[in-house]
Order: C-alpha cells, then sequence, then structure tokens
C-alpha cells in the first residue's frame, strides 16, 4: 500500500467514525423522548375485543396536586375515545372520592345506574427517588481521532480529569393499569409500568395513554370500532 492510499483509507476511516459520533447522540436523544416502558402485562385466557356501552378510567394517585389524576384520566379517556369506545372519567362522573365509604354493592349499583360495563383503572403504586453523580465532561471520542493529535488528546482528557461532575436526582414511578369488564365479573387484561422523571403532567398522560391502548390492541382486549 502507498502512501496515498494509506491517507486515503485513514481519511475514510475519520469520516466513518464522525458519522457513527453524530448518530450516538442522536440515537439518545430519539430514546430519551419515551419516558414511560411497559415491564410485563397479562391477559385473561377467555380475554377478547368486544364491544363495551361506557368505560370508566378510574386513577388511584395519592399525590397533594389532582391534577396528576385528571390528566392521567383525561387522556386514556381521549385515546380510547379515538378507537370510538364511549369512554369517561371518574373524576367527571362521579367527583373525586368516587365510591369512599361505600361497600362492593353500593359501588356496583353505582356504576351500573350510569350504564358502565368496564373499567380501566391507573395506579401509581410507588415512586423513587434515585441520586446518581453526572461526570462534569461527557464527551466521546474514538482513539485514533483524539490521539492523533496532543492538543486533541489534551484537551479531551483535561476536560475529563479536571471539570467537576455533580449530582442530580431522578424520580421513578410505578404504574399499574387494569381492566375490568362488569358484565363477565372478571379481571381481563393488567400491565406494570415504569416512568422516568416526565418533563410534564400533559406531555407524561398522553404518553401513557396511547402505551396502555396500543398494547391493549397487541393484546386483542380492545379493538377499533
Amino acid at each position: 500500500m502507498n502512501v496515498f492510499e494509506s491517507a486515503s483509507n485513514l481519511s475514510f476511516t475519520k469520516q466513518y467514525i464522525m458519522k457513527k459520533i453524530f448518530l450516538v447522540p442522536l440515537m439518545m436523544v430519539i430514546i430519551s423522548c419515551n419516558t414511560s416502558r411497559i415491564t410485563s402485562s397479562w391477559k385473561a385466557p377467555n380475554a377478547e375485543a368486544r364491544s363495551y356501552n361506557k368505560i370508566l378510567v378510574l386513577a388511584l394517585i395519592n399525590e397533594p396536586d389532582r391534577t396528576t389524576r385528571e390528566k392521567m384520566e383525561e387522556q386514556l379517556v381521549e385515546d380510547l375515545k379515538e378507537l370510538g369506545y364511549n369512554a369517561i372519567c371518574s373524576c367527571d362522573e362521579f367527583g373525586p372520592k368516587a365510591f369512599e365509604d361505600m361497600n362492593e354493592k353500593q359501588a356496583l349499583d353505582k356504576l351500573e345506574n350510569s350504564s358502565i360495563d368496564a373499567i380501566l383503572t391507573i395506579v401509581l403504586l410507588d415512586k423513587t427517588k434515585e441520586r446518581y453523580y453526572v461526570p462534569g465532561h461527557i464527551y466521546y471520542s474514538p482513539y485514533v481521532i483524539y490521539h492523533s493529535r496532543f492538543w486533541g488528546y489534551y484537551r479531551t482528557m483535561h476536560d475529563r480529569i479536571y471539570v467537576p461532575g455533580y449530582y442530580s436526582v431522578n424520580t421513578r414511578y410505578f404504574w399499574e393499569s387494569n381492566f375490568y369488564s362488569l358484565n363477565a365479573k372478571e379481571l381481563l387484561y393488567s400491565a406494570q409500568s415504569q416512568s422516568f422523571d416526565p418533563e410534564s403532567k400533559s406531555g407524561f398522560s398522553h404518553e401513557y395513554g396511547q402505551m396502555i391502548v396500543k398494547d391493549m390492541i397487541r393484546n386483542n382486549i380492545l379493538a377499533k370500532q
């Protein structure tokens, strides 16, 4: 291999690596857009997509601010309506204290009087905070790039060694959604999921609602009307 071929190959290698460097942060941005994921889901063996007269979306969220519960219910209602289902929010239909101080018969009678034949719950099971260390300078440069010139190597390593980092806190949410058929009197679907530091209640509720509805469609619990 002559000098020109060697230089050409080195140039191609650098161009290829630089493309990879550009794609990595881009992929990280795309991945970070989704703050929620389903960790497990289950469906009853006899479950199949069927028609429902009215689906009640009921959230159990112990938060000082009621807007979280309201946003979660409203978004799931919207996602169900997009499929053609008649769905309502528990907060709108019964108020924030829906079934408090009621026994099972009283609650079921109340649901029946409102023509509700299915319930989709949203429950915040737990919320934990995690403290972690963030390096002051996060930059990855392949060996062939930063090591080939003294200054590139010096600046990369200097920042990595001397720029101070900091501590940050992530909040992790653990959710569960169940779908009950009141006519069949049984649980048809259950999904557990996790969320990490949602940027806004509105954006998160939209993401969560779509995620649950899509999984219910995939499991043949719901179908477009």
